[in-house]
């Protein structure tokens, strides 16, 4: 299992993705924009009624998608080494799919001064407004996760355990990713009509493969949670543990609904995971207590 870990989650193997995944961000980007000019020529006329194909623009949402499939890894990548990095690569995640989808949405802005009664502008706007928001909650996330003392009153035994438990579901989790990445890309292309040449509505890409992993993702929270249960039993940490999985639901609530709805799901799900670490840290400062207890993420190994 060592070497599976090391091979999957190792510093090199994380340089060697990086590397890999922007060649490929290059490539996509670059291949993106001759099937838009290509069309706009009239030298090929496949999914010409596509939104991604309709403005220059539009070739900016291949390669975030390729950072987006980054930010996976590196969210399990930093499962075994620090908590908070970990639910910060979540709401950092979905962030990246609110500015991916704003880079389609500039192609097809009507500058009108019926801005706010038209239904594109006015998600436009919603979406603008939100990735400012979440933008500046995430640093206060990760600004609070740093004031979390980093030695634990928990044995040493234990703690080590319980790294080795998150190193074993980091490890499975790589290829249990790349399986569903692949099921998804499989399930989509059977969905693309390539004698009409046709692709399935944006609203659908959007959504593509992210909806199934905050569903696992939900998954895996619950199992940190429970298995967290073993080494403490104080309160603030239960609910602590408990309202990042309660934040993850909302996120994964948000692929279920479309337009204003969604985006404030989100908005709340981040929101919320930030009071939660906020408070917590209050019950720390008001017990006085110099050492936190161990929660999801090692208490030796923070940002």
């Amino acid at each position: 299992m060592k070497k599976l870990y090391s091979f999957f989650l190792s510093e090199s193997a994380k340089i060697r993705i990086e590397r890999f995944i922007l060649y490929v961000a290059f490539m996509g980007f670059f291949a993106h924009l001759a099937l838009i000019y290509l069309n706009k020529w009239g030298w090929m006329s496949l999914f010409a009624d596509s939104e991604l194909l309709e403005n220059p623009i539009s070739a900016v949402y291949t390669p975030f998608s390729f950072i987006l499939v980054y930010e996976v890894y590196l969210l399990i990548y930093y499962l075994p080494k620090s908590f908070t990095t970990y639910i910060t690569k979540q709401y950092q995640i979905i962030t990246l799919i609110i500015i991916r989808k704003l880079f389609k949405d500039l192609s097809a802005l009507e500058l009108s001064t019926d801005w706010f009664e038209i239904k594109g502008d006015l998600q436009f706007t919603y979406d603008l407004l939100a990735s400012l928001i979440l933008f500046y909650l995430i640093y206060q996330f990760q600004k609070q996760g740093k004031r979390i003392p980093s030695r634990s009153s928990v044995p040493k035994e234990k703690t080590d355990r319980f790294i080795a438990r998150k190193k074993l579901i980091a490890t499975f989790l790589v290829p249990l990713f790349c399986l569903l990445a692949v099921v998804t890309l499989v399930d989509w292309l059977g969905a693309v009509s390539f004698e009409s040449a046709s692709m399935p509505a944006l609203s659908s890409i959007n959504s593509l493969f992210f909806d199934e992993f905050f569903t696992l993702l939900i998954l895996v929270d619950v199992v940190l949670l429970l298995i967290s249960l073993f080494y403490t039993d104080e309160f603030h940490k239960i609910i602590r543990n408990s309202g990042f999985v309660v934040s993850t639901i909302l996120i994964r609530m948000s692929f279920g609904v479309s337009g204003l709805i969604s985006t404030v799901l989100i908005v709340v799900a981040v929101l919320f995971g930030l009071m939660i670490i906020l408070t917590h840290n209050q019950y720390e400062k008001d017990k006085g207590v110099k050492n936190p207890g161990l929660g999801f993420g090692s208490m030796t190994n923070r940002e």
